[in-house]
C-alpha cells in the first residue's frame, strides 16, 4: 500500500475513493472500508443521494468505534466520472490527506439493451462513455497520486503502491443475450486494468476487478423481485442465491487490502459460479 504508511495488517488510515459510492455496491462496499477504518470519499452526480451516504457512512463508523474498532471518516464530492475535469476533482479531494491509497472505480450502467441489429448508436455510446472511458478516467487521475505525498508521479520519486479495483460484470465475461453493450463495456474494463496492472506494478500499484452476478440491489430490483428472468439467473448458478452487497463488499475489501499485496491483473467473478453455465437471456424481457 501507499509507502508512508506503517498499515501492515489492515487498511486502517488509509485514503480511498469510490466513485458511484451513493447507493448499492458502491455505498456497501465504503460502509465496508469505513468499518475498517479508512478515510472514504464517494463520488457520485447526486448531492442529496451522496449527503445521504455520507449519513450512512458515518453511523458505521461510529458503530465501529463504539465496538472498539478503529473508526474511518467519510466525505462526498460531487462529480461524473465521465468528464475528466471532475474526476480529477474528486481524486483530488479523496487525496488530501497527503495519499491516495484505494481506489474503487465503481460507477456504471447500461444506456442500451437490446438486439445489436437496429440498436440506438447513442445509447451505446453513452454506455461505454460511463463505464470504459469512466474507469480509465479514473485510473489515469488516481496512480499518480497513490503515494506518499501527493506529487510523486509514478514514473519518479517514491514508488507510490495502492490498490485499484474496477468494477466489471459477469455479462463482461460470457454473453448474457441482448445485453452486449454494457458487456462489451465491462469485458473493455477487465483488458484496460490488465494493462493497467501490466504499466503501472514497477511503482507499486495492483489494479484487478471483480466480476458479480446479480445482485439483490437498488439497480436490480425489479429482476431480483421475481419472474421469469430471475429464474433463468438462478437455474444457471451452482450456488443458486441472489448476491448480496456485502458480498461483493467483501470481494473489494480483500483485493483493496494487503491481504492480496501480491495480486495485480486479475478478474475475480463473485456470482455463485453463474460463469461456469451460460449467462442469463434477457430477451425474457422482451417476450422471447
Amino acid at each position: 500500500m501507499g509507502s508512508g504508511s506503517s498499515n501492515e495488517g489492515g487498511i486502517a488510515g488509509l485514503s480511498a475513493l469510490v466513485t458511484g459510492g451513493g447507493s448499492g455496491i458502491g455505498l456497501g462496499t465504503a460502509t465496508r472500508l469505513v468499518r475498517d477504518g479508512a478515510h472514504v470519499t464517494i463520488c457520485g452526480r447526486t448531492e442529496d443521494k451522496l449527503a445521504n451516504a455520507v449519513t450512512v457512512l458515518e453511523d458505521a463508523a461510529r458503530a465501529s468505534a463504539a465496538d472498539g474498532g478503529v473508526a474511518g471518516t467519510a466525505a462526498y464530492v460531487v462529480a461524473d466520472v465521465t468528464v475528466e475535469e471532475q474526476v480529477a476533482t474528486a481524486v483530488a479531494a479523496a487525496s488530501e490527506r497527503d495519499r491516495l491509497d484505494i481506489l474503487f472505480a465503481n460507477a456504471g450502467g447500461a444506456s442500451h439493451m437490446g438486439p445489436i441489429l437496429g440498436a440506438d448508436a447513442d445509447g451505446v455510446r453513452a454506455t461505454v462513455d460511463l463505464n470504459l472511458i469512466g474507469t480509465f478516467l479514473c485510473i489515469k487521475h488516481a496512480a499518480p497520486l497513490m503515494a506518499a505525498g501527493v506529487g510523486t508521479g509514478v514514473d519518479g520519486g517514491d514508488a507510490p503502491g495502492g490498490s485499484i479495483i474496477g468494477m466489471s460484470s459477469g455479462a463482461g465475461h460470457f454473453p448474457h443475450r441482448y445485453l452486449w453493450a454494457y458487456g462489451a463495456a465491462k469485458a473493455g474494463i477487465d483488458m484496460l486494468c490488465k494493462y493497467a496492472a501490466e504499466e503501472l506494478g514497477h511503482s507499486g500499484i495492483r489494479v484487478n476487478t471483480v466480476q458479480p452476478g446479480i445482485v439483490d440491489d437498488e439497480l436490480m430490483a425489479p429482476i431480483t423481485a421475481g419472474g421469469p428472468l430471475l429464474d433463468d439467473y438462478l437455474a444457471e448458478m451452482p450456488i443458486s442465491r441472489l448476491g448480496t452487497v456485502a458480498d461483493i463488499a467483501s470481494a473489494v475489501r480483500f483485493l483493496a487490502g494487503p491481504e492480496s499485496g501480491w495480486i495485480t491483473g486479475e478478474s475475480l467473478a463473485v456470482d455463485g459460479g453463474h460463469h461456469l453455465r451460460r449467462g442469463a437471456n434477457y430477451g425474457l424481457l422482451f417476450g422471447e
